[in-house]
């Protein structure tokens, strides 16, 4: 809302403006169309637009009808008293109009063939396969989001599940109650309650939703099992696991986060070390960067990545399909999927390598 010195003007949700008061000038008779902001002055209005500016009143008071959206984003300028916004003194001094700070991206969840990313304003964009409906977009706003086999699962601004993709055994039921983060598996999700507890659901096969007891502050959830960390550093881990991977083995110590894949899983120590545990088949375990600082880890199907604190990402294991082929640049975050993988980069927009046969992996996506 902006007023003017004798009329004002609103912004509607729909993006239409509507003025009232003082219509000498026709100040009050606002363009139609959609707008991102508005300003009144003294006998003149003006409302920005995503390409143009559009000016309505006294004719000699309207010197930004020509000028770009970001130049006239600013205050509006009365030529004929030399004032901010048509002011003369005494008069009220209209606020100024801020420019619309452009989308980025803020975190990215790469799947089994399709990825989903959260923006800045709290939307989600999910591409790839949607057979399952798992690359369609879901209606609200959230914090936080994690793309499984096919399915996925987003905490919601008000702390609540939303799930949607397949759910043959339950894995994608909206769960209610305030929760801080979420984790979607092959046939089942868990997340993380306010309370540090961990809640599961779905298919119960090799217990994946026999959650471990006690509080925790992170969570991580594999193909058919998952991975909790303590206040203290310590991993706790339940669902399937067998003596060949020992991948509900993980190893003793301190760590500050946790990462599982397909049948393996990588941690980060509190001074950045990585350890992985688990099966070993593409060398997912074994190769893992033995030096450096790292400050976030992702485990893929059989591979995994890592992000230093130089914002350069690492992968190491199976790269049949180009997963481990990184895509020069400058990150903030990266995700693992089951054949590719994607990054976050400094400037807000994604970058994706290895498998793309269902366009899961684009070179770039932006917001």
């Amino acid at each position: 809302m902006s007023a003017g010195a004798w009329h004002s003007c609103g912004l509607r949700e729909s993006g239409a403006v509507e003025c009232w008061g003082d219509d000498t000038h026709d100040q009050s008779n606002a363009s139609p169309g959609n707008y991102l902001a508005v300003n009144a002055g003294m006998r003149h209005s003006c409302a920005l637009g995503a390409t143009s500016t559009s000016c309505w009143g006294r004719r000699d008071e309207r010197p930004l009808e020509a000028i770009a959206p970001a130049a006239a984003a600013g205050v509006v300028r009365d030529v004929s008293s030399g004032g901010e916004g048509g002011a003369t003194p005494g008069s009220p001094t209209p606020t100024p109009t801020p420019t619309p700070t452009p989308a980025t991206f803020t975190a990215v969840s790469a799947g089994r063939t399709h990825t989903c990313a959260l923006r800045s304003t709290g939307t989600i964009d999910c591409w790839g396969d949607n057979t399952a409906g798992a690359g369609a977009d879901p209606p609200g706003m959230f914090t936080a989001v994690s793309a499984g086999e096919w399915h996925n699962c987003a905490v919601t601004s008000g702390g609540a599940i939303d799930c949607w993709g397949r759910s043959a055994e339950g894995q994608a039921a909206d769960q209610s109650g305030s929760f801080t983060a979420v984790g979607g598996g092959g046939g089942h999700s868990c997340a993380l309650r306010s309370s540090g507890a961990i809640h599961c659901w779905g298919s119960n096969a090799d217990g994946r939703t026999d959650a471990q007891t006690g509080t925790f502050i992170a969570i991580s959830v594999g193909f058919a099992h998952n991975c909790g960390l303590r206040s203290n550093g310590a991993i706790h881990c339940w669902g399937l696991g067998d003596s060949s991977n020992s991948r509900t083995d993980p190893p003793s110590g301190s760590f500050s986060a946790i990462a599982l894949g397909g049948s393996h899983g990588c941690a980060l120590s509190s001074a950045g070390a990585i350890s992985c545990w688990g099966q070993n088949t593409h060398s997912q375990v074994s190769d893992a960067p033995s030096s450096g600082t790292f400050t976030a880890i992702s485990a893929g199907g059989s591979h995994s990545c890592a992000l230093n604190s130089a914002g350069a990402i690492s992968c190491w294991g199976r790269n049949n399909r180009g997963q481990t082929s990184v895509v020069a640049g400058t990150y903030t975050a990266v995700s693992a999927g089951r054949e590719h993988t994607c990054g976050l980069k400094s400037d807000g927009t994604i970058a994706c390598w290895g498998n793309n046969t269902s366009g899961e992996a684009p070179t770039t996506r932006s917001p």
